[in-house]
């Protein structure tokens, strides 16, 4: 799935992670794709179903649940 930037760095300043917000801003690409890049993702400490399970219009919570929301 295709994530913007903006919505991850939002995701991280949200839970307090200013520091890996600002190695986000600066590692990722405007446009994230959760498979393509899910080892930067690892790298930076988000957890994918997570995220997807925040974004928002609750389209996250149908993805998160196929992902096996933990």
């Amino acid at each position: 799935m295709e994530i913007d930037k903006d919505l991850i760095l939002n995701f991280l300043k949200d839970r307090g992670r200013q520091d890996e917000a600002t190695k986000a801003a600066e590692q990722l690409p405007d446009k994230v794709d959760t498979e393509r890049d899910s080892g930067l993702l690892s790298q930076l400490g988000i957890d994918t179903a997570e995220l997807l399970g925040k974004l928002p219009g609750g389209l996250g919570d149908k993805i998160g649940g196929l992902l096996g929301d933990k």
